[in-house]
């Protein structure tokens, strides 16, 4: 990997945030003139953000100064103190926040934010549920870090000289092995979504109407319109394509 920027803060997050900015310079290029970007990692183990802060170093054309956070209530009041970011780096796992319970979160609560998620969990499911749920991107940890690099380039590089929507979808969602089952719950809206992991989970529609404050006739509903959307025959068989 190299030698370690020599700007790498400590890893102890405080409340407000750590900043990690480069210190490298770029032969030939005045490193002020390449384009800032602005970095949220929210991940709470100490190696993962290190290696991610010396990764989004290592660019040539793009300067990246990183906040990093622990936990997702620390992000949350960075954003809601005003700060912004061209990307946000989300782990899964957190330990205040699990699955999508995060992404789902910072999605409402602050809707232009880009965000991509960085995780171990390589379920294809997931994976459609993030996209569905809004995310930029879903990069998997095990990824080598030049397809990591490659990722994240993409997706910074959209917001400056290179036309938006640049990054390739192949590059921000990796295609695991599934069914074309995966292809239709992207499909599929938030709400739809919501239903399905409740369903899932083991919830009938009462319980289901209880966790959503909606209808019990109106969750009916959302449930006869999954099972069409996955041309399954009975909760049961829907259950068990995912488990």
């Amino acid at each position: 990997m190299g030698a370690l920027p020599t700007s790498v803060a400590s890893m102890n997050a405080d409340p407000g945030g750590e900043l990690f900015a480069p210190a490298r310079s770029v032969t030939g290029v005045a490193v002020d003139a390449l384009p800032q970007r602005a970095v949220l990692l929210i991940e709470d183990h100490d190696l993962v953000r290190l290696g991610t802060c010396v990764l989004l170093d290592s660019f040539d054309d793009i300067t990246c100064s990183v906040v990093q956070c622990k936990t997702l209530d620390q992000a949350q009041q960075l954003l809601r103190a005003g700060r912004t970011f061209d990307l946000v780096l989300l782990d899964l796992n957190l330990g205040d926040s699990k699955g999508l319970q995060g992404l789902r979160s910072l999605r409402e609560e602050f809707p232009a934010l880009a965000i991509a998620v960085l995780s171990g969990t390589q379920d294809e499911f997931v994976v459609r549920q993030a996209q569905t749920m809004g995310a930029t991107g879903y990069l998997l940890k095990s990824s080598s870090p030049d397809q990591i690099k490659t990722a994240i380039r993409s997706l910074l590089g959209a917001r400056d000289r290179l036309a938006p929507g640049v990054a390739a979808l192949s590059e921000r969602f990796p295609k695991l092995a599934g069914t074309s089952y995966y292809d239709r719950v992207a499909e599929l809206g938030p709400r739809h979504i919501q239903i399905l992991e409740l369903i899932l989970s083991g919830c009938n529609n009462q319980e289901i109407s209880n966790a959503t404050q909606l209808s019990l006739g109106t969750v009916k509903n959302y449930v006869s319109a999954i099972l069409l959307a996955l041309d399954v025959r009975s909760r049961a068989h829907l259950i068990s394509l995912f488990h």
